[in-house]
């Protein structure tokens, strides 16, 4: 039998910490850790780029809510998943990233010369990771393993680096078979006294209302926001990333129509505004324009983000378990059908808006999809614009919606889609533009090699939409937005995958009939979408 090495630590470690999947990309520098996935229990996702690679990881951890090990090699290998690491340290994806490097000879900008080297890798991550180690021994990758995985999924959740030099990788380890590691985070409960005043504040509000975002979804803060809710009397409206926290059939449900006057002049009239798992970004406050009148109360387990764009009483603590505690101080009003006669006028002017824009095309299409997609199956969406339209519009039902719109960067919804349906557990859909396709049109590759069950909508308008819209509005007229694109159903073919050539009207039953096929398919509908008017300029 061959010796162990410190590529088996690895594997042995990610194992023991409660790993099945891992993702990546092999390369020369880190061949002694793909040589131990021989011999491992995990099994290996093998993109065809790293930054897809990485999108997978991010979706495999987001559709989980674990950690999701990616492993990569040094130099372009590991700079290659930077942009796709950013948006998972913007949403809140705990990956764990484990890529090679030069020999310990060249660690410390030694500048031997080594294959891919870099003066200081680790230096790329330090703005799109959590936290970044390099082991230099083997005996240290259990540990290191460990205390990074700790961190990935701690609140707020995030990328993680660990870097393992080539021949740490391949020396033979006596370090005892791994086992005993626990990658358990803290919890990070509030404090008290902030509880109790936060409580004091929300039972004294004549009109609370709640502003839930992706930490509390994260979090899974769904049944303690739901009683809060109900105690409190308090209508709840959704950011983008947080849109399953609080069901939209509820009677107190304003929905996730954050980019519309009406909701945003609703929710800066609570006298008490309880934002929890949110930021407060551009995107949850209609572009910097909420501006409560009231006191706010913002729940938020990233201490960097609190009052970073609104002064409020800031708790620090994961979402659910401080909407638990709060839940459980305040004094529970009785039901009132006033609030709910609220909620459905702001729902109403919200639709009456709508109506009078001409975006029936649009609306019906999002609704084909919705309609197509099974109750309990995530999405993914690319940064398209019918994923502009899902933002505000899309009904999460019993399935979550995961977007880029964390950092904003093309050719997330396939691979990160893939990533997910690596977990197996029935369809995933992931929707893209035709520009955005084309960032991850490789991965089809992968959806193959894998069979993963995804089936992907391309919709085909023949450029890059949502800027050529945007260009069109400020200056009159798009530059360099049109595209030249690939026959999408005969390239989809040259991968041995199944597609579908649709129409609007045929979109419901040909998305349907994908869904239900097991194994990958592309749904390709050629058409152009209308974004809906901005409500933040006026």
């Amino acid at each position: 039998m061959a010796p162990r090495t410190g590529g088996d630590l690895v594997t042995e470690t990610l194992t023991a910490l409660g790993a099945r999947v891992a993702f990546g990309i092999p390369g020369q520098h880190a061949l002694g850790l793909f040589d131990a996935l021989r011999r491992s229990e995990l099994e290996f996702v093998s993109a065809r780029v790293e930054n897809n690679a990485a999108f997978a990881a991010d979706g495999h951890a987001r559709r989980t809510g674990r950690v999701a090990p990616l492993l990569v090699s040094t130099g372009p290998g590991a700079l290659l998943t930077l942009a796709s690491l950013q948006e998972s340290r913007a949403s809140s994806a705990p990956v764990l990233v484990i890529s090679s490097q030069v020999p310990r000879a060249g660690l410390g900008g030694a500048r031997r010369g080594f294959l891919h080297e870099l003066p200081e890798q680790s230096a790329s991550f330090a703005g799109v990771t959590k936290s970044v180690c390099t082991v230099r021994h083997a005996s240290q990758i259990p540990s290191a393993l460990a205390a990074a995985w700790r961190t990935a999924a701690a609140a707020p959740a995030g990328p993680v680096l660990v870097e393992i030099p080539q021949d740490v990788l391949l020396e033979p380890t006596a370090v005892p078979p791994v086992a005993d590691v626990d990658g358990s985070p803290a919890p990070l409960e509030p404090r008290a006294e902030l509880v109790a005043e936060a409580a004091r504040l929300l039972d004294g509000a004549r009109r609370p209302v709640v502003l839930a975002g992706g930490g509390v979804s994260r979090a899974g803060g769904h049944g303690a926001l739901l009683e809060l809710a109900e105690a409190l009397q308090a209508p709840v409206a959704t950011t983008f990333g947080g849109k399953d926290a609080f069901p939209w059939t509820h009677p107190l449900s304003l929905g996730s129509w954050l980019e519309d006057r009406h909701t945003t002049d609703y929710l800066a009239d609570a006298d008490v505004l309880l934002v929890a798992g949110s930021g407060l970004g551009e995107l949850s406050s209609n572009y910097h324009t909420l501006a409560p009148r009231g006191r706010v109360v913002q729940v938020e387990a990233d201490l960097g983000k609190l009052e970073s764009n609104l002064p409020a009483l800031g708790v620090h603590g994961d979402a659910a378990l401080t909407l638990a505690a709060l839940a459980e101080r305040v004094t529970r009003r009785p039901a009132d059908p006033a609030v709910a006669a609220e909620v459905a006028g702001v729902r109403s002017a919200v639709a009456a808006r709508l109506d009078a824009q001409d975006l029936s095309a649009e609306r019906e299409v999002l609704a084909a999809v919705r309609a197509a997609l099974p109750d309990d199956a995530p999405s993914f969406w690319d940064m398209t614009v019918l994923a502009y339209w899902a933002w505000s519009a899309w009904d999460p039902r019993g399935g979550r919606m995961f977007s880029a719109q964390g950092a904003g960067g093309l050719g997330y919804g396939l691979p990160a889609a893939l990533g997910a349906a690596a977990a197996g557990g029935g369809p995933v859909l992931a929707v893209s533009g035709d520009g955005g396709a084309m960032y991850s049109i490789a991965e089809l590759a992968t959806a193959r090699q894998h069979d993963l069950d995804v089936t992907w909508l391309v919709v085909d308008d023949g450029g890059y939409g949502i800027l050529r819209a945007y260009m069109e509005d400020a200056f009159g007229e798009a530059a360099h937005t049109e595209l030249a694109r690939p026959d999408f159903p005969a390239l989809a073919a040259a991968f041995g995958v199944p597609s579908t050539l649709t129409t609007p009207e045929r979109l419901r039953g040909d998305l349907a009939a994908a869904l239900a096929s097991p194994g990958p398919h592309v749904v390709v509908l050629p058409m152009v979408l209308g974004l809906f008017a901005p409500s933040h300029l006026f």
